[in-house]
């Protein structure tokens, strides 16, 4: 089974067989082709039409620095004709992106996050896994920050499929590349990864236990883990679990006290834990826009009492915590 033609990870299967990792390219490969294999998805085969219907990547080119990520060169042939083209990949959640004279407003200032977190973490030359990483816009700001190679998992295929708005328009061999797996779909004793991110994700696992499992056996011994979740504000190592929904989230499981998320850090083998940001989520952060159209945040949170969720559960409080795994 091969995977579609626009779908090329030839220097990441490459660059995973020169270190050795030659069962874990096979395993990539043939995950990667089974999920793209997808004949009667409708929605699939629009974005690949899409695709085609950017302006030509001749001349053209993605920057990715402290200013963001956009794709810079000569102006499309009809703003409002490029600009329905990439609506096709609505919604737009991580960002924001450029695209020539366009800007793509999306519903998470994630440059916010960023800036708050990475001057603490070092990506010098290191080898990135990026944990649901939605449309790779994280990755490519790793990048920039100095990494060897970053490789983002994310399930959700629109998402993959705005990676690729991007990614086409980036130095070929690429170093950054998304792929449509899960933390599930690690191996036991990879041991492949300088730095592992999960951003956002942890909450929605019903078993946290075993995703900070999976993240350890993805790092090298000594490696770097970037964990960033939701939390409760208490002093004691406690868990919220909601009865239902959290901000009308239905896939929101364990929110921990900062005190019970170190406790499970040092279970699952990491240690010289380090918080380096705590910020309640703002209403300016997280918002619908004209690239992001459906309800956002402030439509979660009690309209009386925004400290509180419409549920009435604390507001998202978010922290990002860095650990290093013991072997």
């Amino acid at each position: 089974m091969m995977p579609p033609e626009w779908f090329d990870r030839a220097p990441l299967d490459r660059w995973l067989r020169g270190r050795g990792l030659n069962d874990f390219a096979d395993h990539v490969a043939l995950t990667c082709a089974r999920r793209l294999d997808q004949p009667t998805n409708g929605d699939l085969k629009r974005w690949v039409a899409a695709l085609d219907q950017l302006p030509a990547a001749e001349g053209r080119s993605l920057k990715f620095d402290a200013q963001g990520v956009r794709v810079v060169g000569p102006a499309a042939d009809d703003n409002a004709v490029l600009r329905e083209t990439l609506m096709k990949f609505h919604p737009w959640r991580k960002g924001p992106l450029g695209f020539l004279q366009l800007q793509i407003d999306t519903e998470w200032r994630s440059d916010w996050k960023w800036d708050r977190i990475s001057g603490a973490i070092d990506l010098q030359g290191k080898s990135v896994l990026d944990v649901g990483c939605g449309n790779g816009y994280y990755g490519w700001r790793m990048l920039a920050a100095g990494a060897e190679m970053v490789v983002g998992f994310d399930p959700v295929l629109r998402f993959l499929m705005q990676f690729e708005v991007f990614h086409r328009y980036a130095n070929k061999p690429g170093r950054h590349f998304v792929l449509p797996m899960i933390d599930t779909d690690l191996p036991a004793k990879l041991a492949a990864f300088d730095v592992v991110f999960s951003m956002g994700v942890l909450y929605h696992r019903t078993g946290p236990i075993d995703h900070l499992r999976s993240l350890a056996a993805a790092l090298q011994p000594g490696g770097t883990l970037v964990l960033e979740t939701l939390i409760v504000d208490d002093d004691q190592p406690s868990v919220l679990v909601p009865e239902d929904r959290y901000a009308q989230m239905r896939n929101v499981w364990f929110l921990p006290s900062l005190a019970m998320l170190q406790r499970w850090l040092r279970r699952t083998g990491f240690e010289s834990i380090q918080t380096i940001d705590v910020t309640a989520t703002s209403t300016a952060e997280q918002r619908s826009t004209d690239w992001m159209t459906f309800q956002s945040l402030s439509d979660f949170l009690d309209p009386e009492d925004p400290s509180k969720t419409i549920e009435g559960y604390p507001a998202p409080l978010r922290a990002t915590l860095v650990a290093t795994f013991r072997e």
